[in-house]
């Protein structure tokens, strides 16, 4: 019977626990082997998360294929579900003798790649056989690569998404992130398939005490069989090896494959790089939960600085080859895990206190949900599933459910690490507080709850409006409103009008002449762009700041009587019901107090919107209002529609240029329309087209200037 103690305990990786024992005697005899000797005993952790991709489930079966061709590596001597003996190699880890992050010797990289090459001599048929699922052409590089997402996506992602979906979610992760980047594996050249190691770092290296081999590579669970690209690939990454050893290895492993399959070196310059994208996109996936989990038994603040650092990482790491087009700041980062941990904490610590809240004094308790409930709507937030966790342009948004509380809600935070353009002139919770109190006929989500969290970190928790039942996520009219949609929408324009604002204007802004005021802003908006994207402005045709105050500047618009507008009525802000409203009418952070005619107009610049449509949302329109709010309205409301197009061309210009919100549904739709959106704005401001065939071509000038030409997820030649 063989005994673990603490002096025999080798390592425990993230799949294993190993054990060096000695055999006793009635074992030995059973593996054939002398009573003493040192063996290692490696046991399944069923605690484990499913982080990593396996081809084979049976290590010992790669083990004896092994046997022929690199005859050093360990042996399995007994092989059972939970647990394998397997024959013990004399030596320490590389990383005990040369720590990660640290660089390697040349002798040693030599000695590594020339064990990466030696596997490609294992014959296929002595390996277990293949899943169905592996493409049947053994020289398709494409095809392994893709091969490989779908396993990820399978493996990775689908098992543990109900338990780390949402935090996912909340760090801008998106649930096909993976799937989109098996579409995306590019065309690459043949390059014949070997049998692969496929996790060689430094722990699983073992440096031989005779020195014959001096190189011992063990821990065969993840081997595989495929493109030999993807090993090195895996190699570079995990060895973390410093930046300027990358080309040293690719040398030795392109020398090592030469005398023995030069094949396998064919495309190497330029296929490479899609191998490590994989490996550094599939690794956030572990990298995110490892540290999520790290939280759940320690409280100490060193834990979350850590887990923090790993996450960010990891995240930056994976943001091209996944297409992210934002990544959380550090302290988003840290709040995300704070609340995560939280929630874990506040599941399993048996009811005790373990997040606090200030609340806003602007917002009294709310009778419906009392202070409690709202502590409670916290401690949910961070386990909120991917489904109802809903991220946009500048706000995270999670939907909970609370004990005692017979509807959900939504607690709603500010993204740190968004930088909006667009300000915002009024605090949402009082334009939604002023709406609720006058009665008027607009559905509004309520708000329930106003405070600080950790880290002084503000949120909000409003009635929720999509789906209460099921998983189902809000539905928006993205493609445009339908006739009873239009109707409805128009009711409650008409009816925001009734809305006393007196109380929310503390600019007086209801008093000043609305279209200068609006030129105004998108003049100052101009001037404040960033200088990448105020140069690009001028390569495309656009005008300064002075420029355009001088252009839109020469339209005169009827005034109008004022009234509280939503600033921003995208199909995105409007999500569907089933009763006359139609719509409830979300996201107030952009409201203002100005001309009825703006909002309609901008809704229809924002929204699909059919001519007869937008006939009979004005017709629905005029009849509802005095004509003291639509005088003119059939002149001026191509001046409004003129300077929403404009917006728009600078706006969406910007973010293409910075990467910012490209993963908001609105922006990304709005982006890849920006050619013809730049052909209206110019040809509606009265300047010639330049003559660009691909304006975005010249967006890719900025990104190659600080040396990332291609590579941030600029769209080129759409």
């Amino acid at each position: 019977m063989l005994r673990a103690t603490e002096s025999g305990v080798a390592g425990a990786g993230h799949h294993n626990r190993n054990y060096v024992l000695p055999l006793s005697a009635s074992v030995a005899d059973h593996v054939g082997r002398a009573a003493g000797t040192s063996v290692i005993v490696r046991i399944r952790r069923a605690e484990a998360l499913p982080v990593v991709i396996r081809t084979w489930n049976d290590e010992a079966e790669i083990l004896k294929a092994l046997r022929g061709t690199l005859p050093h590596v360990p042996e399995c001597l007994v092989s059972r579900p939970d647990f394998a003996i397997h024959s013990y190699a004399e030596g320490v880890p590389l990383s005990s003798v040369c720590p990660p992050g640290q660089p390697v010797a040349d002798s040693v990289i030599k000695a590594l790649t020339g064990l990466l090459a030696r596997m490609s001599q294992v014959r296929k048929e002595a390996l277990p056989p293949l899943p169905a699922s592996w493409p049947r052409d053994d020289k398709d590089s494409r095809g392994f690569l893709r091969t490989l997402a779908e396993l990820a996506e399978r493996q990775i992602r689908q098992p543990n998404w109900a338990a780390y979906g949402g935090l996912f979610a909340a760090l801008g992760i998106p649930e096909d992130a993976l799937a989109r980047l098996a579409a995306r594996v590019p065309a690459m050249a043949r390059r014949p398939y070997g049998l692969l190691h496929a996790d060689l770092h430094r722990d699983n290296v073992i440096v031989s005490y005779l020195g014959q081999p001096p190189l011992i590579c063990v821990d065969w669970e993840l081997a595989t069989y495929g493109d030999p690209l993807h090993d090195l690939a895996t190699h570079l990454v995990r060895m973390r090896y410093p930046q300027r050893q990358w080309d040293d290895v690719m040398h030795a492993w392109a020398q090592a494959m030469q005398t023995i399959r030069p094949a396998a070196v064919n495309g190497l310059g330029k296929d490479l790089r899609h191998y490590v994208a994989f490996e550094r996109a599939q690794s956030v996936f572990p990298d995110v939960m490892r540290a999520a989990r790290s939280l759940e038994s320690s409280r100490d603040r060193n834990s979350l600085d850590e887990a923090t650092a790993a996450v960010r990482a990891a995240l930056e790491a994976a943001r091209e080859p996944l297409g992210l087009a934002a990544v959380p700041d550090t302290a988003e980062v840290e709040r995300v895990l704070y609340r995560w941990q939280a929630s874990w904490r506040g599941r399993h610590s048996g009811g005790r206190l373990v997040v606090g809240w200030r609340p806003d004094k602007r917002l009294v308790e709310h009778p419906d949900f009392p202070h409690p409930a709202v502590l409670a709507a916290l401690i949910a937030e961070g386990a909120a599933p991917a489904g109802r966790v809903f991220k946009g342009t500048a706000h995270l948004n999670s939907v909970v459910r609370v004990p005692g509380i017979d509807f959900p809600v939504v607690v709603r935070r500010r993204a740190t690490s968004v930088c909006r353009r667009e300000p915002s002139f009024l605090s949402e919770h009082a334009v939604l507080r002023a709406i609720e109190l006058s009665g008027a006929q607009v559905a509004v989500p309520k708000v329930l709850a106003l405070g600080e969290s950790y880290h002084q970190d503000p949120f909000a928790v409003h009635t929720y409006v999509g789906a209460a039942d099921d998983d189902r996520p809000p539905s928006h009219p993205v493609n445009g409103l339908r006739p009873h949609e239009a109707d409805g929408l128009v009711d409650q324009l008409c009816a925001l009008t009734e809305v006393d604002y007196a109380e929310l204007d503390p600019a007086v802004m209801g008093e000043l002449d609305f279209y200068p005021w609006l030129v105004e802003q998108l003049a100052l908006l101009v001037a404040e762009l960033p200088k990448e994207s105020q140069q690009l402005a001028r390569v495309l045709g656009l005008p300064d700041a002075d420029r355009l105050r001088q252009i839109l500047g020469r339209h005169r618009m009827t005034r109008r009587r004022s009234s509280l507008l939503h600033g921003d009525l995208n199909p995105w802000n409007l999500v569907r019901r089933d009763d006359r409203f139609a719509l409830t009418v979300i996201d107030w952070e952009m409201a203002m107090i100005g001309d009825p005619l703006y909002d309609l107009v901008r809704h229809m610049h924002l929204t699909p919107t059919r001519p007869e449509i937008r006939d009979r949302m004005f017709r629905r329109w005029v009849s509802g209002l005095p004509s003291t709010r639509t005088k003119d309205w059939e002149r001026d409301w191509l001046v409004y529609r003129r300077i929403e197009i404009v917006r728009s061309a600078y706006i969406d210009l910007d973010r293409l240029v910075t990467g910012a919100s490209l993963d908001a549904p609105n922006v990304r739709r709005a982006v890849d329309s920006y050619a013809m959106t730049l052909a209206a704005a110019t040809a509606s401001l009265g300047l010639p087209v330049r003559s660009t065939e691909n304006p975005y071509l010249a967006l890719a000038l900025p990104q190659g200037e600080r040396g990332g030409a291609g590579e941030a997820g600029v769209p080129v030649g759409r």
